[in-house]
């Protein structure tokens, strides 16, 4: 991304301020527009620029930062946001979940007085991301016909994220992604579909050949020589389907595969259903060698009690902890506190979402065990994975080409 097309909105009730942040924004080599009512900036701004950052105070009298983020939610296209406040700490963490719950991307956010230093660190990070684009038209709608007729002509594909070992920075695994490879829109993110075969039923078929995919690449680098285990999300309707375990055990089986080089992940709402049923797949998924990861951990409810009953051999800290803590103790604390406890029941932590050298460092000194993330590699074709680690004799840390 050039630096001059990206466009940063400012929205502050003080004038003062909204000067000093718009001229430091140009000053960035970014282009500023400063509005001191929100309401003036929806005026105003009747498309937002793509790849557009919105500085967004949380007081404002006239129409509050809560109140913006309201009213974007119903917008089509909105800028990530950076959300700045003289409130505590608390007020800003909870703003930050109220935007993700919107569905809104938080770059991160800053108290005030604005440190014009952290300001910059967050511009670039969001530059450097250079997160991949949905270059579907936005106006296409995904139906459940479309959606099952994709997973029964094979339109699914998958990229692979690495996770890399902290302590060696070699690659030590991957995580599979689905995509959809659109005959017409061409190629389509999960966050257009899923919900779509959430609440068509397709769910469960959808991921059985996600996994399918996955271990046919598996066994694919084990021909290769390489040794990557494979983590695939599951869903709560697979998790309640008797026969996952035998099913998974003789896809593996006739790939000639180790079952702990497939590693399932499990969200804590997933597990939010019939308890009895989820804890006999699971605990059998476990009996015939295949590994659990609890992702998203820390996001959903009784994380605790969710560990204590599920042999879990892995676990996943929210990347919504790892992005905020550098600067702020309370998610340090938490990133902290999921480690120890983590090793303390013999899983292997890993840390999803890291986008900078800062949180790798601090994740290094609290030995987390692993980590993945846009600072590492995009998402990437299962080509790219095999070249990487074939043309890097440790997989180094930061060494990935990010495509």
């Amino acid at each position: 991304m050039v630096l001059s097309e990206m466009t940063v909105y400012v929205i502050d009730d003080e004038p003062a301020l909204v000067e000093l942040l718009s001229q430091a924004v140009n000053l960035f080599g970014f282009e500023a527009q400063g509005y001191t009512l929100a309401s003036r900036f929806f005026e105003q701004t009747q498309v937002v620029e793509p790849n557009s950052i919105l500085l967004l105070d949380l007081q404002m009298p006239e129409m509050d930062g809560i109140e913006v983020m309201r009213r974007m939610a119903s917008m089509a296209h909105t800028p990530a946001l950076i959300l700045i406040s003289g409130q505590d700490s608390g007020v800003l963490h909870a703003a930050e979940k109220l935007a993700r719950a919107h569905q809104l991307e938080i770059v991160g956010s800053l108290p005030k007085p604005v440190s014009l230093e952290q300001l910059q660190q967050l511009l670039k990070a969001f530059v450097i991301t250079d997160k991949p684009i949905d270059l579907a038209a936005p106006e296409f709608e995904v139906t459940a016909a479309e959606l099952r007729d994709a997973i029964e002509n094979d339109q699914l594909t998958l990229h692979y994220q690495p996770k890399l070992d902290i302590g060696s920075g070699a690659v030590c695994g991957v995580e599979a992604l689905a995509r959809w490879q659109h005959p017409t829109q061409g190629l389509i993110y999960p966050n257009r579909f899923i919900a779509v075969a959430e609440k068509n039923g397709l769910i469960g078929e959808f991921t059985h050949q996600v996994i399918e995919k996955a271990v046919v690449q598996e066994q694919q680098w084990q021909d290769a020589g390489l040794q990557l285990p494979v983590a695939v999300n599951v869903s709560a309707e697979n998790i309640t389907s008797l026969t996952l375990p035998e099913h998974l055990a003789e896809l593996l089986a006739d790939k000639r595969l180790n079952p702990n080089m497939l590693v399932l992940e499990v969200t804590e709402s997933a597990l939010m259903g019939e308890l009895v049923t989820s804890l006999d797949i699971l605990t059998r998924l476990r009996l015939k060698g295949i590994r659990l990861s609890i992702d998203d951990f820390g996001t959903g409810y009784s994380s605790l009690s969710q560990l204590h009953r599920v042999p879990f051999t892995e676990l996943k800290i929210d990347q919504s902890f790892v992005a905020n803590m550098v600067e702020d103790t309370e998610a340090r604390a938490i990133v902290k506190t999921c480690i120890l406890l983590g090793h303390e029941l013999n899983m292997q932590v890993v840390a999803e979402g890291v986008e900078s050298q800062a949180q790798l460092n601090l994740l290094r000194q609290l030995n987390c065990d692993s980590a993945q993330g846009y600072f590492f590699s995009n998402p990437v074709s299962s080509e790219t994975i095999t070249q990487t680690i074939q043309n890097q004799a440790n997989g180094g840390l930061g060494e990935l080409v990010s495509t």
